[in-house]
C-alpha cells in the first residue's frame, strides 16, 4: 500500500531513472535551484553500469560505467538532488484543483511533482527461442561484463552485429578460448573502429547469415542449432558453454503508455525540447525515439529536458521571464 503525498512533499520536478540522461537532468535541475526528486527502480538501472570500458564519452577516455554513473551521481546529489530507490508503478495526473501536476505512484509511496522528466532507458530484447528461458543464468546472459569470466578458456557465442555486441565480444576473449559472433547478415554494423578489431581479433570467429533456433542443454548450455537465413533448410549446431545476446533493445515505458504518445516500439516520442504529448512531461535517454543511443546523446538529451521543466515551472509558477 502506498503512502499518500503530502503538501510539503510536492517536488518542482521528479525524475525516473538513474541513467545518463536522469543524471544529467538532475544535475542541470539541481544547480538551477529546483527541488527535485530522482527515482532509481531495479528495471531502470542504467545499461552502461554494465558495460566494461567507455571509450567515447568526450574529455574522458577509458572509464568504466560503473565509476561514469557514480561520479555523475555524486555531482547530481552535490547540487541538492535527492535520489531515492523505488519502483515507479504509475505516473498520472494529481487529483485536486489548482494548476495542474503529476503524481508519481511507487511501490511504497507517492510523490506530486509540477513536472516529470522519464528517463527509464531500455532493457535487452530476448531472442525468443526454445531453451532462451530454461537456461538463463545457466549459460545464457545478457551481459559480458557480469558473466564473462564464469568462461575463462571455454566456448562461447555472441549474437548480434552491432556496437555493443561486437564490443562485448572483444571483452569476452578476455577470458573466453574462443568466441562465435553470429549475425543474420554478411557484415557487422558496428562502428568501424570495432569491426576492425574484432576482424582482427585470433580468437573471433563469425557465422554470417545466420540466426539461432535453439539453445540447448541438459543442466547448462551446451550449443546451439544455428539456421542460414538464406537457405533455411540448412542447419549447424555449434558446441558452445555460454551465449551473450545482444540484438536490440525494449524501451521501459509500460507505465506511461497510456499517458504519453509513444511510437509503434514503445518509444516515447518527444520534440527538439524533449516534450512529450502530456503537458508538464518531458523524457529523455533511450526510452525516446531517437537514431542514435549512446551516453553522450542520453546526457544531452538530459540537460534539454531540464531546461524544458526549468522553463516550464516557471510559467506554470508565474515566474516567467518576458
Amino acid at each position: 500500500m502506498t503512502k499518500s503525498v503530502e503538501s510539503g512533499d510536492r517536488y518542482d520536478v521528479i525524475i525516473i531513472g538513474g541513467g545518463p540522461g536522469g543524471l544529467t537532468a538532475g544535475l542541470y535541475c539541481g544547480r538551477s535551484r529546483m527541488k527535485t526528486l530522482l527515482l532509481e527502480g531495479s528495471s531502470t538501472v542504467s545499461q552502461i553500469t554494465v558495460t566494461d570500458i567507455i571509450e567515447n564519452y568526450p574529455g574522458i577516455p577509458d572509464i568504466g560505467g560503473f565509476e561514469l554513473i557514480d561520479r555523475m551521481k555524486g555531482q547530481a546529489v552535490s547540487f541538492g538532488v535527492e535520489i531515492k530507490s523505488e519502483q515507479v508503478l504509475s505516473v498520472t495526473p494529481a487529483r485536486g484543483g489548482g494548476p495542474p501536476r503529476w503524481a508519481v505512484t511507487g511501490e511504497s509511496e507517492t510523490w506530486e511533482a509540477w513536472s516529470v522528466i522519464v528517463a527509464t532507458g531500455a532493457v535487452w530484447r530476448n531472442l525468443g527461442v526454445p531453451g532462451e528461458k530454461t537456461f538463463t543464468g545457466r549459460g545464457v546472459s545478457y551481459c559480458a561484463t557480469c558473466d564473462g569470466p564464469f568462461f575463462r578458456n571455454r566456448a562461447v557465442a555472441v549474437v548480434g552485429g552491432g556496437d555493443a555486441a561486437v564490443q562485448e565480444a572483444l571483452f569476452l576473449t578476455r577470458f573466453a578460448r574462443e568466441v562465435t559472433l553470429i549475425h543474420r547478415r554478411d557484415r557487422l554494423r558496428a562502428a568501424e573502429i570495432l569491426q576492425e578489431r574484432a576482424l582482427a581479433s585470433e580468437k573471433i570467429r563469425f557465422a554470417w547469415n545466420s540466426v539461432v533456433e535453439e539453445i540447448i542443454g541438459e543442466e547448462a548450455v551446451s550449443s546451439l542449432r544455428l539456421r542460414d537465413v538464406n537457405d533455411p533448410d540448412r542447419k549447424t549446431v555449434i558446441p558452445v558453454d555460454g551465449v551473450f545476446i545482444f540484438i536490440g533493445l525494449v524501451p521501459n515505458t509500460d507505465f506511461v503508455r497510456e499517458v504519453v504518445k509513444c511510437d509503434g516500439n514503445g518509444y516515447i516520442i518527444v520534440d527538439e525540447a524533449m516534450k512529450t504529448s502530456a503537458e508538464g512531461l518531458f523524457a529523455c535517454g533511450d526510452c525516446v525515439r531517437k537514431a542514435f543511443r549512446q551516453v553522450v546523446t542520453a546526457c544531452g538529451d538530459g540537460a534539454t529536458a531540464a531546461h524544458g521543466s526549468e522553463l516550464y515551472v516557471d510559467r506554470l509558477k508565474g515566474r516567467a521571464y518576458d
